[in-house]
């Protein structure tokens, strides 16, 4: 192989003769990934220049030409004119050279105290730190729009569901609330995970720290982080913090799956419960009449993705001594990827959600099917009747199963044929089987009833506003 005398990377070649192999540059370079975090490099860069000159490792004027150098950068990033090149490997190196370029030797000054290792883990931070922001309002948004949909149906009743068999009647505004749920206790994962990777990596240089009397409190200060991290070797090496953001991500996703696989079950014919607006659904190449939940399904294929990207970092640090190693170059890709599925999911369901047809009759029908007041009529036999609980529930079976031989529901049956079964049947029990009456009746904290489900409305209107 002919080897390319001359021309090593500029910015460290010092050690090496050689340029490395087409091959090399294409496996070692990250821009075309870690480009995404120019606005970060930026700001990481600017606040080390400023420590530097109040420390006094740098002059101000050169200070000046850097932070001069930098915002005509950050300018050219923002305009579209910036080259980035696959041969300076990353956005560091590729900043760094521009810099070089407007300004001369003072820009060599910028890399004192610090190394790529430590700029990194700070830029990776801070730009999840934004990421993490952003996901919290729109699951905000999210939440608003399940609390509007849950006050407007809150007296709707449809079938709840165990093993997806009708097992009781339950307010739709109370299953909309679970998700509301769910959302919520996704947001305490995804801010305790930013109050955790709100750490100041700076610093800490390759591994060891510097000899430089720096002062990383400045620079923590100056990147909004709550303190610098207090161990060199944990600063550099540290991706627990992605793979916390990511663990919540799949999480969370996970929910929004859940509630896509409702979506989809809900809107097929079989069940004709609610309906999409043709802004989220599609149609078919063949079959005319289809009306397909093509943004539910993708939502919940996206969790596969979302999950696949956890088990990414997950095996690529797995086998990692510390402190850094190039594997970490590896580590962006999946957090990038899982924010933008993460991101388009939520709008996808918020959007899919604050335009939901619903279809109470197709709800009411199925609410009153399939014996769901079962549970009713044994509770009535212990509250009224003075009957065992596990007696009730086998004179219950039995009634169910009289019903059913006759093609009936509970509610059609007649006195005489419950009280063949069971003589302490009252007229006043047809009150509790209707489905109304039986999600009425959940008034316990937490439970279906109507009532419930309005003061529970209130309380979210409040919290999210």
């Amino acid at each position: 192989m002919t080897k390319n005398k001359n021309t090593s990377n500029a910015l460290w070649g010092g050690r090496f003769d050689d340029a490395p192999s087409a091959i090399m540059q294409a496996i070692n370079a990250s821009i075309g990934v870690d480009k995404r975090m120019a606005a970060q490099d930026l700001a990481g860069s600017s606040a080390h220049a400023a420590m530097l000159a109040k420390c006094g490792i740098i002059n101000a004027s050169d200070e000046r030409l850097i932070q001069d150098g930098l915002s005509q950068i950050g300018e050219e990033i923002k305009a579209g004119d910036f080259i980035f090149s696959a041969a300076l490997e990353d956005i560091h190196m590729n900043i760094e050279a521009r810099l070089g370029e407007l300004i001369g030797e003072a820009a060599g000054r910028l890399h004192t105290a610090r190394s790529r290792n430590d700029q990194v883990a700070t830029d990776l931070r801070l730009w999840l730190r934004d990421a993490l922001d952003e996901i919290d309002e729109r699951l905000g948004a999210f939440q608003k729009v399940l609390v509007v949909l849950a006050e407007a149906q809150a007296d709707t009743i449809m079938p709840g569901f165990t093993h997806l068999q009708s097992a009781q009647p339950v307010s739709f505004g109370h299953y909309m609330l679970a998700y509301v749920e769910m959302m919520d206790r996704d947001r305490g994962r995804f801010a305790d995970a930013r109050a955790r990777l709100n750490e100041c990596p700076l610093g800490a240089a390759a591994l060891a720290g510097t000899a430089y009397r720096v002062d990383r409190q400045m620079t923590a200060r100056a990147l909004g982080f709550d303190r610098p991290m207090s161990n060199s070797l944990d600063a550099v090496s540290a991706r627990d913090f992605a793979l916390e953001f990511l663990s919540a991500a799949s999480i969370c996703a996970v929910h929004l799956s859940r509630l896509a696989e409702e979506l989809v079950i809900w809107t097929s014919a079989g069940f004709a419960f609610v309906s999409l607006s043709d802004q989220f659904s599609t149609g078919s190449s063949i079959m005319p009449q289809k009306r397909n939940p093509d943004a539910a399904e993708l939502v919940r294929a996206k969790t596969g993705r979302i999950v696949g990207d956890l088990n990414t970092l997950l095996v690529v640090m797995k086998g990692l001594p510390l402190a850094y190693s190039k594997d970490m170059q590896e580590d962006k890709e999946p957090v990038f990827d899982a924010y933008d599925a993460l991101c388009l999911s939520l709008s996808a369901m918020t959007g899919m959600m604050a335009d939901i047809k619903i279809n109470r009759k197709a709800l009411a029908d199925a609410a009153g099917a399939a014996f769901s007041s079962a549970t009713d009529l044994a509770d009535w036999l212990v509250r009224e009747a003075n009957v065992p609980f596990r007696k009730a529930h086998h004179i219950t079976g039995q009634i169910v199963k009289c019903a059913e031989k006759n093609g009936k529901t509970l509610s059609e049956l007649s006195l005489t044929q419950m009280q063949a079964i069971c003589p302490k049947i009252k007229e006043d029990v047809f009150a509790v089987l209707t489905p109304a009456a039986s999600a009425a009746s959940r008034i316990s904290y937490g439970g279906t009833a109507p009532d419930n489900v309005k003061a529970q409305v209130k309380l979210w209107k409040e919290k999210l506003s």
